[in-house]
């Protein structure tokens, strides 16, 4: 009973360490963005989406080597994809002013656009490694290259758009940290990855013991558990800028975090050394990148059609189905995760 304690104790430990840390790297990050006059458009979703998703970054590579537990890597991956989708209907929930989807801007289309391309490719790939003899180079699958290239491609776009469009979206606020230098700011950022670091290389090894003694699938635990800490600095940034109104900052952030999550997909097969990596996963992973698939999807419908009214004055229709696929995700995880 001690162990159990401890296992669940060390994971709050984490998820407390990674959300602290995330709110200081998302306020410094912020900083330094007002500081060196980069677009605050770019930032959110390029620099906030990449320092948001280092947690899974760590956790994959370490759960790639050293911890050697493969499925809570992929799991962490798409799992953390469906937690940022399935977080869009809490902001609708919390925005009480409209629908977040009337207020989002429409080109944040395009990175989930991107989004639905890239998971697609995972899994389709998931599937396709399923036989004895499967395509790669070395140690790596052939998927891992065609992931770069389209993260690379889906950046490019992604900042031309920004820039195209800096005139019109980027605020002047030049003036919310007079008293914080350039110097301060990148300190306390790199004082805080550090700490997602640490908590991030602790993570598979917790969650590895927890699969181990509560008797659950390590699929099921990659999918839920570890993506729910990881993903805290996505959440705690989102909800940070929806307060401050930033609509756009917050849905960037999500669809960017997802992006930049399946390159990290690409980033542990490449430090796997038995094989491709998706050839030594479960295939029930395969339900949570289709899930992912559809809630990106509805995402883009609901920022195109933009639907103002409400469903008993708590979420628009979109919300509510961008919620049932992903509780019926999370049921076939855990009665078929293995």
């Amino acid at each position: 009973m001690l162990d159990m304690a401890v296992i669940w104790l060390s994971l709050l430990v984490s998820l407390g360490v990674i959300g602290v840390a995330g709110v200081r790297l998302s306020r410094n990050g912020d900083i330094i963005a007002e500081k060196s006059g980069l677009s605050r458009g770019w930032v959110g979703l390029i620099m906030l989406a990449s320092v948001t998703s280092l947690p899974e970054l760590v956790t994959g590579l370490s759960a790639v080597t050293v911890a050697d537990v493969p499925d809570i890597a992929v799991g962490n991956i798409f799992g953390a994809c469906i937690f940022n989708l399935g977080f869009i209907v809490v902001l609708d929930f919390l925005y009480r002013k409209e629908s977040i989807f009337t207020r989002a801007r429409q080109g944040n289309v395009i990175a989930a656009g991107y989004g639905i391309v890239l998971i697609g490719v995972a899994g389709f790939n998931l599937l396709l490694y399923r036989g004895e003899t499967v395509p790669s180079i070395g140690h790596v699958g052939l998927y891992t290259p065609v992931i770069l290239l389209l993260y690379l491609l889906a950046m490019r776009t992604l900042y031309r758009y920004e820039q195209s469009q800096v005139a019109e979206f980027v605020e002047d606020r030049a003036e919310l940290y007079p008293h914080i230098s350039l110097k301060q700011a990148i300190r306390a950022y790199v004082i805080a990855a550090l700490a997602v670091v640490a908590a991030g290389v602790w993570l598979p090894y917790i969650a590895g013991d927890l699969a181990d003694a509560m008797g659950w699938q390590q699929s099921f635990v990659g999918t839920l558990f570890v993506a729910a800490v990881t993903t805290a600095p996505e959440i705690v940034v989102t909800v940070s800028a929806l307060r401050m109104g930033a609509v756009d900052l917050a849905i960037g952030n999500l669809f960017g975090s997802n992006l930049f999550n399946i390159a990290i997909l690409a980033i542990d097969d490449l430090a796997y050394l038995r094989g491709p990596l998706l050839a030594d996963v479960s295939v029930s992973h395969a339900a949570s990148a289709f899930s992912a698939i559809m809630m990106s999807g509805l995402a883009v419908v609901g920022l195109i059609l933009r639907p103002v009214s409400r469903v008993y004055r708590t979420v628009s229709w979109i919300s509510l189905l961008l919620l049932v696929v992903y509780l019926l995700n999370t049921l076939f995880l855990y009665l078929y995760g293995h």
